[in-house]
């Protein structure tokens, strides 16, 4: 038995922490993406967005001249007026008349869902790791590696999911925006992915037992005949 492997698996579930913090941030906050429409004058106000799986966010931003390269209304952390609201599909009550006939409202809910089961995975994961730290319930790791990795699977699938939304919403006609960037809450959903997949890859083949180094492991360890 590999001596070194309830540190092997702390060390893991460490940085599986990590990425489930870095879950749970990309879902419950709104800087997946930031939206700017074309300035065409300058020392007024213009209307930036930014927004996640389940609110859009506006800011009334004053804009003095710009660069020649710079086109757009922001950057969004310029003071200004704020104001969200959650998506219609979501509370029937809001209002979010930009959001909902610039982009997809399927695409939006794809996102969400996606991004729950992901949610999902992972706390059963973690749930699963937590009870094969008691004696001879160390068969859950195996289990537990499977959900954190479909929880990174789910993840990066909700960011694709969004990311042509996005990209949709800005090559539509329809639309006043013209510029678009990804925000820290797309960068957290990224590196969680990176974490999940990978860490639980690693927790499967550290609950696998070790297979023999030698011919002969195999016969010592055998059970004698009766």
């Amino acid at each position: 038995m590999d001596e070194n492997k309830p540190l092997k698996v702390r060390l893991t579930f460490s940085v599986i922490l990590v990425g489930v913090s870095l879950l749970f941030a990309a879902v419950v906050t709104d800087h997946w993406a930031v939206l700017s429409p074309k300035v065409e004058e300058y020392n007024a106000t213009c209307e930036a967005a930014h927004f996640g799986l389940w609110r859009l966010c506006t800011k009334r931003i004053f804009m003095r001249e710009q660069g020649p390269k710079e086109k757009g209304c922001g950057p969004i952390s310029l003071p200004g007026e704020h104001n969200c609201s959650y998506f219609k599909h979501f509370t029937p009550g809001q209002s979010s008349e930009i959001f909902e006939v610039t982009t997809q409202k399927e695409y939006s809910i794809s996102a969400a869902a996606i991004a729950i089961f992901s949610v999902g995975f992972a706390i059963i994961g973690t749930i699963c790791v937590l009870l094969s730290f008691r004696k001879k319930m160390d068969y859950l790791l195996k289990p537990a590696s499977m959900f954190y990795t479909f929880a990174g699977l789910c993840i990066i699938i909700s960011v694709e999911v969004m990311r042509q939304s996005v990209k949709r919403m800005i090559d539509s006609k329809e639309t006043v925006w013209i510029e678009y960037s990804y925000s820290w809450s797309f960068a957290c959903a990224c590196a969680s992915f990176v974490l999940l997949f990978i860490c639980g890859i690693a927790l499967l083949l550290i609950a696998l037992p070790r297979f023999p180094q030698n011919p002969w492991e195999t016969c010592m360890d055998a059970e004698p005949e009766h």
